[in-house]
C-alpha cells in the first residue's frame, strides 16, 4: 500500500500541472480568437464603402454588424439599426448589467473620408496585409478602433460577464462630414439607447510613438469647436481695362493679411494645464523648461514664444482662425463683383463661435467685409451660435484608475497624459449634451506617420492585436463590480 501511494503522488501532481496549464492556455486561447474576430469585422468593415457619396453606404456596415452581434448571442431587442435616412442608419447594441451603476456609452463612427484607387498604391477598400501593416481606409480613422470595440462587447457576452453597468455601443454615420451626424440624431431623437454616465470614444489614437519608442499614452479629454465663417466682399464691378481702386479681390486680400498676422490670446484650462503639467516630466532640456514656466501666472513670455512656433503646441493654447478657400471673379476681363473666403476656426472651450465671429469683424477693420457663418448643411447665417464651447469633464476615477493600471501594466513607466484635441469629433455632441467624454484608443502610431485621411493609411499589426486585448482588459475592468 505505501509503494502505491507515490504512484497516485505522481498522477496527481501531473492533474494538478496540466490544470494549470489549460488555465493558463485558455485565456491564451480567447486573446487569439478575440483578434482573429477583431481582423475579420475590420476586412468586412473595409470592404464596404461608407463615404458621403453615391457608392457609399454607413446602414450596410451598421447591417453587417448587427449580423455579428446577433450570430455571437446578444438578443434582437438589444440591437437598433435606424437613423433619418436608408444609406445613414447607425447601430446601437447593449450588453446588459446588473444595473448597479449608470451605463457606459462606446462611441465609434462607422463613416470614412473618400480615397481613390488612382491615389493608393493598394485598394483602399480592402484590407491588405503588407510588412507588418494593415492598409485600408479606415484602419485608424476609425474601422480599427470600431472593430476592437465590438470584438471585447462580443468577447464579454460569450464569457457571460455580467458588469455592474450596462454598456452601449453606438457605431455612427457622418462623424466626417454630411448632414446626417448619426450622435446629433441620436441625441435629438432617441437620448434613452445612448444616455450614459460617461462616454468612451475610439476616435484617436493614444500611445505616441518615436522612432519606435513609445512617449507617452493621450487621452483626449476636450476638445475645441469647430466653426467655420465666409468672408463676402462685393461692388459693382466694371471693365478690366478701365481698373478703380475699389477691386473687391483687394479689398478681401487686405483684410486676409491682417488676420494672418492676428494672434488670439494664450489660454489654458483644466487639461491643457494638467497635460503640460505631466508632459514636462517626461520631457528634457528647454522644452520641459518652458512647459513648467508657462504654467506661471502670468505665464513666461519668451517660453511662451518658443513653445508657440511649435504647430502642436500653438494649436492648444489659442484658438486658431486661417483662410482655406478663396473664390472670386466672374470673368478674366471683367472687374470682380465678389470675391469670398472661407475660414476655419477652431475654438477654445469657454469660447462661442458668435464671439470669434465678432472678434473677426473686429480684426479684418472694414465694412466692406462681411462676415457670416456657414452651418454644417451648407447654409449662411448673419449671426453664429452664442453657445459656449463645453467644459472639459473632470478626470473621473472610476476612467482613470484602471487605465493607469493596465498602461503601466502594458508600457511600464509610460504616462497618461490628458490632452485637449485641436480637431473636432463627435465627442463634441456628447460632451454638449452633458455626457463626459473621454476619447482614447490603445493603437502605437508614430505621429509623424500618421496617415488618417490620406494615402495609405494602416495600422500595424502586432499594435492592433495589442489595442483588441488592451481595450478588452480596460473595458472588462471599468464596468466591473
Amino acid at each position: 500500500m505505501r509503494g502505491a501511494a507515490r504512484p497516485c503522488a505522481a498522477v496527481a501532481a501531473l492533474l494538478v500541472a496540466l490544470a494549470a496549464a489549460a488555465a493558463r492556455a485558455a485565456p491564451a486561447d480567447a486573446e487569439r480568437a478575440s483578434n482573429a474576430l477583431a481582423r475579420e469585422m475590420l476586412e468586412q468593415l473595409i470592404a464596404i464603402n461608407t463615404t458621403d457619396t453615391p457608392r457609399g453606404n454607413v446602414t450596410a456596415a451598421a447591417a453587417a454588424m448587427a449580423q455579428r452581434l446577433r450570430a455571437a448571442g446578444f438578443p434582437a431587442a438589444d440591437i437598433q439599426v435606424l437613423g433619418p435616412s436608408e444609406r445613414k442608419k447607425n447601430l446601437i447594441v447593449r450588453l446588459r448589467g446588473t444595473g448597479e451603476r449608470r451605463p457606459v456609452l462606446l462611441m465609434g463612427h462607422l463613416d470614412v473620408v473618400e480615397a481613390r484607387r488612382e491615389d493608393w498604391s493598394t485598394d483602399p477598400f480592402a484590407l491588405v496585409e503588407k510588412d507588418g501593416e494593415l492598409y485600408g481606409r479606415g484602419t485608424l480613422d476609425m474601422k480599427g478602433p470600431d472593430a476592437i470595440m465590438l470584438a471585447a462587447l462580443i468577447r464579454l457576452r460569450q464569457e457571460d460577464f455580467r458588469p455592474a453597468r450596462d454598456i452601449i455601443l453606438a457605431l455612427t454615420a457622418d462623424e466626417e462630414g454630411g448632414a446626417a451626424n448619426g450622435v446629433q440624431w441620436l441625441l435629438q431623437q432617441h437620448r434613452e439607447l445612448i444616455d450614459a454616465q460617461f462616454a468612451l470614444s475610439g476616435d484617436d489614437y493614444s500611445v505616441l510613438t518615436e522612432h519606435g519608442r513609445p512617449l507617452f499614452f493621450k487621452l483626449v479629454a476636450s476638445e475645441k469647436v469647430y466653426a467655420d465663417f465666409q468672408l463676402r466682399v462685393t461692388n459693382k464691378g466694371g471693365h478690366s481695362s478701365e481698373p478703380v481702386p475699389d477691386n473687391a479681390i483687394y479689398t478681401l486680400t487686405r483684410g486676409l493679411e491682417r488676420l494672418a498676422a492676428y494672434e488670439f490670446p494664450f489660454e489654458l484650462n483644466a487639461v491643457t494645464r494638467e497635460y503640460y503639467r505631466r508632459l514636462a516630466a517626461i520631457e528634457s532640456g528647454q522644452r520641459a523648461a518652458d512647459m513648467r514656466a508657462i504654467l506661471h501666472d502670468p505665464p513666461d513670455r519668451e517660453a511662451l514664444g518658443r513653445l508657440s512656433q511649435v504647430p502642436a503646441d500653438h494649436a492648444i493654447t489659442r484658438t486658431t482662425c486661417v483662410a482655406t478657400r478663396l473664390e472670386a471673379g466672374h470673368g478674366n476681363n471683367a472687374l470682380p463683383q465678389r470675391a469670398a473666403a472661407v475660414v476655419n476656426c477652431r475654438i477654445l472651450p469657454g469660447h462661442s463661435p458668435e464671439e470669434v465671429r465678432q472678434r473677426l469683424v473686429q480684426v479684418l477693420a472694414d465694412p466692406a467685409i462681411g462676415v457670416g457663418y456657414l452651418a454644417s448643411d451648407g447654409t449662411l447665417h448673419d449671426v453664429a451660435p452664442a453657445e459656449r464651447g463645453f467644459a472639459p469633464p473632470p478626470l473621473l476615477p472610476e476612467v482613470m484608475t484602471p487605465l493607469d493600471r493596465l498602461v503601466a501594466q502594458t508600457w511600464p513607466g509610460l504616462a497618461v497624459i490628458p490632452s485637449m484635441s485641436a480637431g473636432a469629433s463627435d465627442a463634441t455632441h456628447t460632451s454638449a449634451a452633458g455626457l463626459p467624454t473621454y476619447t482614447f484608443s490603445p493603437l502605437t502610431v508614430d505621429p509623424n506617420d500618421d496617415r488618417e485621411h490620406g494615402r495609405d493609411e494602416r495600422i500595424g499589426v502586432a499594435s492592433f492585436y495589442q489595442a483588441n486585448e488592451f481595450f478588452y482588459r480596460y473595458l472588462r475592468a471599468v464596468t466591473a463590480d
